[in-house]
């Protein structure tokens, strides 16, 4: 058992005690910071570049964003603050260890690409200063070996911080989220300024009625706003990540807090990045790049430095950070629990190193709605196998923390029912072409009840 007094403990294997709880002013900094950061500057940007309408756009964000926050406070809160275990030890409880660890692979690597993306993010700031070539919207490799340093050094720092462990995860967070905040909202009015938008009616037309979408991109409707905006955070909420974050809290009202994350980041941040995009557009370097029939580059660091200068550049370095920072946290959460003989530093590390190796591949940053859209539906279902445990296995006479119980290292009804929702309906969206965001929550649902049908036919076995 890990001690109070020990400050590297991250109660990896144990539930947190109540000296360590923390009240909900830690958690509306983290998610703040966390959403109104690196992320938003490229995802903004990209909905221009798949042709959505206004009414698509604004109304898709606030209806998908409320149902994130929604699902956070009612699903994810409510069963970390009665759990108090990390994600990745509640999970061996009822998967059994050889199982979890799979999974543990898995997401600790998607995440570590997601971190990866916000790294490249923080390059692109750099690049401004020293003139370094932008990525373009279509690059899958380094296109120099400054890019290549700079991404190592600005991975390296990041590392640092959060190897901290939570404590300076949160303490980072709340003190770059304000700054953050304040440069988007910037960034949005002096863009508006740049654009001519003197009324609402200027406002709406930004986006109209739509467009096509550039070379390389899909078509985007108020459908897949909606659905894409619920679950770009699905491993995180009905996926369960969050129980890692969680079950630090006082009380289940704290999932409130994520409504920062989601309208100030997921909403007027993605707003105001995408406001920076169409000043670009207006540009004759991006109609050079249209006229070709090539989608132009989209990079946060310019963008934000044509709009309020300096400050900008420090706001994206910094709000790469805050979405890198918890996220290769819970990386390092994963690969601890791979490797227990490793400490939460040590396994940190290792998840920071991955996400800058992926930091110098643009691709993860440029494809970044579809990276988002296929983490979320292959982690997510996993979260229903806990969710579906804690509100239905007494009532169907399921035995809770099975493996756990039983003594079992790798729980089939679990893997079982994994692999058959992801098998079905990620075959069904590449056979028919379905936007995979519109399958996550049937493959959420028939995940859960799978594993209460089959656990419930296995443990009579």
């Amino acid at each position: 058992m890990a001690k109070d007094n020990d400050q590297s403990s991250e109660f990896e294997r144990e539930a947190v005690p109540s000296s360590k709880l923390k009240s909900w002013k830690s958690f509306l900094g983290m998610y703040a910071g966390e959403h109104a950061a690196g992320t938003e500057f490229m995802i903004g940007p990209l909905f221009l570049t798949v042709g959505v309408s206004a009414f698509d756009l604004l109304a898709g964000l606030f209806l998908g964003n409320l149902m994130a926050v929604l699902s956070w406070r009612f699903i994810t809160a409510n069963i970390a603050v009665k759990e108090r275990l990390t994600l990745y030890f509640k999970l061996e409880k009822i998967s059994g260890s050889k199982l979890v660890r799979f999974y543990n692979v898995a997401n600790g690597i998607l995440f570590c690409f997601l971190a990866g993306s916000m790294i490249t993010v923080s390059a692109t700031a750099v690049g401004v200063p020293t003139g370094l070539e932008m990525p373009k919207l279509t690059d899958v490799m380094p296109n120099s070996v400054t890019w290549v340093i700079v991404v190592l050094i600005i991975g390296g720092l990041i590392t640092w911080i959060a190897a901290k462990g939570y404590e300076m995860v949160s303490k980072a967070a709340n003190w770059m989220a304000p700054i953050i905040v304040l440069a988007f909202l910037a960034c949005g009015i002096v863009a508006a300024n740049q654009l001519g938008i003197k009324s609402f009616s200027d406002f709406i037309a930004v986006w109209g009625e739509g467009s096509e979408p550039f070379p390389g991109q899909i078509k985007y409707t108020f459908w897949h706003v909606f659905l894409w905006s619920w679950f770009c955070n699905a491993a995180m909420h009905i996926g369960m990540s969050d129980l890692s974050v969680f079950r630090y809290a006082q009380s289940p009202q704290s999932g409130w807090t994520t409504a920062a994350g989601m309208y100030v980041g997921h909403y007027m941040a993605w707003i105001a990045a995408c406001l920076l995009y169409a000043v670009y557009l207006k540009s004759p370097e991006a109609a050079t790049f249209l006229e070709d029939g090539t989608a132009p580059p989209v990079a946060p660091g310019p963008l934000a430095f044509n709009a309020i200068g300096w400050f900008g550049i420090i706001a994206v370095i910094l709000a790469g950070w805050t979405t890198a920072n918890p996220t290769i946290y819970r990386s390092g959460l994963a690969f601890q629990a791979i490797l227990p003989k490793w400490s939460i530093t040590q396994a940190t590390v290792l998840a920071g190193s991955v996400a800058t190796l992926a930091g110098i591949f643009p691709a993860f940053a440029m494809k970044l709605l579809d990276f988002v859209a296929v983490y979320g539906f292959i982690l997510a279902p996993v979260g229903a196998v806990i969710v579906f445990e804690h509100y239905f296995a007494d009532r169907y006479g399921v035995i809770k923390n099975y493996a756990e119980n039983k003594n079992v290292t790798f729980n089939k009804s679990v893997f079982f029912a994994w692999f058959i929702s992801f098998i079905i309906f990620f075959g069904w969206s590449k056979s028919q072409g379905v936007f995979l965001s519109f399958l996550t929550l049937p493959a959420w649902i028939t995940c859960g009840t799978l594993f209460i049908i089959f656990s419930k036919i296995y443990q009579k076995k």
